[in-house]
């Protein structure tokens, strides 16, 4: 059973004529169209020459990059079909066309969409957040993208098993799969980042100096007990702990005191 709306198959039928291309390839680029938000596509379509990237109002890729009537016919076929789906849904399946979204309402506005066949993406900076449309009538996935700055993404060939079909992002940390992202509830608030602040440095430690020998008060030692502080005085200024201005003002104190 076809997932195409009566609408939607009215619009490919008039395209296809108008644009001399089977229907076929018509509807797969509505689909490509759809999948990127009605503003960009990625489609694979032998007809319109292979792999190709289109963007509204900016780039648009072919195979044969160098055949400017093909680029100029898959703008003007991709313009025609995002018109007409301002006006109505081409598909059953939600579409993100005109202000309707696949993806949770509390995520917003995306800073980016895109897709390719049935799967779609889409790009929550300030949430956080990726949803992932697998395309197949399973629920939509919410990826947190933890602290990456994501700037662009691409595909290339998946490996078995893998959810995302081999869609990877780029960030300040390189190029990652989307699979190396955990997946979270759809009502689980993004947590902050944090760093660890470095370990405050602990109090200096100084090397601990012997006290120099108290000067006896005068009247109070005998003239052995002077001479005596004033070895211990020499010693500790021999070994580095008086300075040279210290142990002549001890030892001149001492001195007076005979």
């Amino acid at each position: 059973m076809s997932d195409i709306t009566d609408y939607g198959s009215s619009v490919i039928n008039d395209i296809s004529g108008r644009f001399g291309l089977s229907r076929d390839a018509v509807e797969q680029m509505a689909r490509a169209v759809a999948n990127g938000g009605g503003t960009m596509a990625q489609f694979n379509i032998p007809e319109l020459g292979g792999n190709g990237q289109w963007m509204a109002g900016g780039m648009t890729m072919v195979g044969d990059m160098f055949n400017h009537g093909l680029k100029a016919q898959v703008d003007s076929l991709c313009g025609a079909l995002s018109a007409a789906m301002a006006s109505g849904a081409f598909f059953m399946a939600p579409q993100t066309i005109a202000g309707s979204a696949w993806w949770p309402a509390e995520l917003g506005a995306p800073a980016s969409v895109g897709g390719q066949n049935t799967v779609r993406y889409a790009y929550f900076p300030q949430a956080c957040r990726i949803a992932f449309d697998p395309g197949n009538g399973a629920p939509v996935i919410l990826l947190d993208t933890l602290n990456h700055s994501i700037g662009g993404f691409s595909q290339q060939q998946s490996a078995p098993g893998d959810p995302f079909v081999g869609i990877s992002f780029s960030s300040q940390f390189g190029q990652f799969a989307l699979s190396s992202l955990p997946q979270v509830g759809p009502n689980m608030a993004a947590q902050p980042q944090t760093v660890a602040a470095p370990a405050e440095p602990g109090p200096m430690q100084s090397t601990p100096q012997p006290d120099p020998a108290p000067v006896p008060e005068q009247g109070s030692a005998s003239s052995a007990d002077i001479m005596g502080m004033i070895e211990k005085l020499g010693a500790l200024h021999a070994a580095g702990v008086l300075t040279d201005a210290e142990f002549s003002e001890k030892k001149a104190e001492l001195l007076q005191r005979l």
